[in-house]
């Protein structure tokens, strides 16, 4: 109708001879609706809630389809005079666009899967993609089919993962999931208690205990009760070996075993107490020894192997370490600066204790890092 109303002016003016008619004819005038056929019904459509309306003679463009077939009938609501479908409306309205332009588009935000199942229930062929979208939908149903045969085989890896077929397979597996089996989980615990009693050792070993007779300075617990701390310590690094060793035994990989954080962590644990042995009774080399028991406190990082927690801390630390590389570099920049103008600030003031710009990274540093 509203075609029609366009035409009228020019109608109008070219009958009175204002300009001439157009070449075009004028739009066919409207059909009453008492005489319209019966493919030009308009049928309207509920999928899922959300109603289309189009025309009959649209869908049966393509009588291979569901909707274009009498097979739609048997979706036919008799109360709501309306074709109902559970499916989905949004990929719906590409199909629906099919039959009114002949033209199947792929939407790139829909599932792929569900796509084809779509097109699969309304007896639509994939192959009628226009050419705009089909490089697209190729290109998914690749990726789709690629993720697919990637999940089969993980799947039969997971499967025969769990087909242990020789000592060293059960062992690793107890080792990286102690919950699997009984006598998993009690090396499981015994060894978290001994990480516990070696740190705790460490620590007390340090306390004061009394004084000796005679002297005014005090002797340590760990000198005072030398053979206990030693055999309490020997018993400790005798369990963190036996674990070093069977897991290197069980690994994979050795050599990658080897080369991971855990395992160097797990030898400069136990690395002292063996050079400690061999040099117990060489008055000139124990002295500098004695600075290597401080990485005895690397025993409290064989922790992370029994609290998920610290692994998930350490994989954050790892994910952000460029962020928190780019926070130390912009801290060190600020120290320089600020060393550097605290210097020559006070370089003829006497007595000042900012001698150099080194000597002010310390007042600088802490400042920053307590008062802001």
């Amino acid at each position: 109708m509203a075609s029609v109303a366009a035409w009228l002016p020019f109608a109008r003016a070219a009958a009175i001879g204002w300009v001439p008619i157009a070449n075009n004819p004028l739009p066919a005038p409207p059909i009453p609706k008492d005489k319209r056929r019966p493919d030009d019904e308009k049928l309207l459509i509920n999928v899922s809630g959300r109603r289309f309306e189009t025309w009959r003679n649209t869908l049966e463009k393509y009588p291979d389809s569901l909707l274009g077939s009498n097979e739609r009938e048997f979706f036919y609501d008799e109360e709501t005079k309306e074709y109902f479908f559970d499916r989905d409306p949004d990929i719906f309205r590409h199909i629906l666009n099919y039959y009114r332009t002949g033209r199947l588009h792929y939407p790139k935000h829909e599932c792929l899967t569900s796509y084809d199942e779509e097109l699969a229930f309304f007896g639509i062929i994939p192959d009628v993609i226009g050419d705009c979208c089909y490089e697209d939908y190729r290109d998914r149903k690749r990726e789709n089919a690629e993720r697919l045969l990637d999940d089969k085989l993980s799947e039969n890896n997971e499967a025969d993962k769990y087909v242990y077929r020789n000592i060293r397979q059960r062992m690793w597996r107890a080792f990286e999931n102690p919950h699997t089996s009984t006598a998993a989980l009690v090396f499981y615990y015994v060894t978290g208690f001994f990480i516990a009693v070696s740190v705790m050792g460490n620590v007390v070993e340090t306390v004061p205990c009394g004084r000796l007779p005679g002297k005014k300075d005090s002797q340590s617990c760990g000198e005072r009760y030398k053979i206990v701390f030693f055999c309490g310590d020997t018993a400790c690094v005798m369990i963190f070996t036996a674990e070093y060793l069977l897991r290197l035994f069980a690994a994979p990989n050795r050599c990658k075993f080897m080369g991971s954080v855990m395992s160097i962590i797990d030898v400069v644990a136990i690395l002292p107490y063996y050079i400690g042995l061999v040099i117990r009774d060489n008055d000139d080399v124990s002295g500098a020894f004695v600075t290597l028991r401080v990485f005895r406190v690397f025993r409290i990082f064989k922790f992370s192997r029994h609290s998920q927690g610290l692994r998930i801390l350490g994989y954050t630390l790892k994910s952000c370490a460029s962020e928190l590389g780019f926070l130390v570099f912009s801290l060190a920049m600020a120290i320089i600066i600020f060393a550097t103008v605290m210097f020559y600030a006070e370089k003829n003031v006497d007595g000042t204790t900012f001698t150099s710009i080194p000597a002010a990274f310390w007042y600088t540093i802490v400042t920053m890092t307590t008062l802001g």
